[in-house]
């Protein structure tokens, strides 16, 4: 769906990754999914102005020495959701074996690094069953499950 989002005109998701329930793919708070539908299609379809049409996606990565810089769009006030540390990222060298990472918000950017890998190739973002995760735009929207790799 995220790339379809990212080539295909007009079309819109809404997130839900933090209102589903983990045993059922139907979210069971549908009012939220209806109301982050509603944001897209006022924003981007009737042009009306909404605090984001959906939460950050990511725009393009940098590998710089041993972090990821990843930049994304909708990306105005990135938080992570309940203060603390971003959660939710994993990071791979050349050996393609993912492992925890460390991810600190820096604008509309997030760098991603771990002591276990020194030479970043890939870094996925909620990419397990049940994630936990926490970034979110100043908007109150979710980010997008993505991974910089081909999976």
């Amino acid at each position: 769906m995220l790339k379809t989002l990212q080539t295909v005109p007009k079309t819109g998701m809404a997130v839900t990754i933090d209102v589903g329930n983990p045993n059922d793919v139907h979210p069971t708070d549908k009012q939220t999914v209806g109301k982050r539908l509603a944001l897209w299609a006022l924003g981007d379809v009737y042009g009306q102005a909404v605090p984001d049409t959906c939460g950050p996606i990511p725009a393009g990565h940098e590998v710089k020495d041993s972090e990821i810089v990843i930049t994304f769009k909708h990306a105005n006030g990135l938080v992570a959701k309940g203060g603390g540390e971003v959660k939710g990222f994993t990071i791979a060298g050349e050996d393609g074996k993912f492992v925890p990472a460390t991810a600190k918000i820096d604008g509309e950017k997030v760098i991603v690094s771990s002591p276990e890998v020194s030479k970043p190739t890939a870094v996925r973002y909620a990419w397990q069953d049940n994630p936990t995760c926490n970034l979110y735009n100043a908007a109150g929207i979710p980010a997008s499950p993505f991974w910089t790799d081909d999976p």
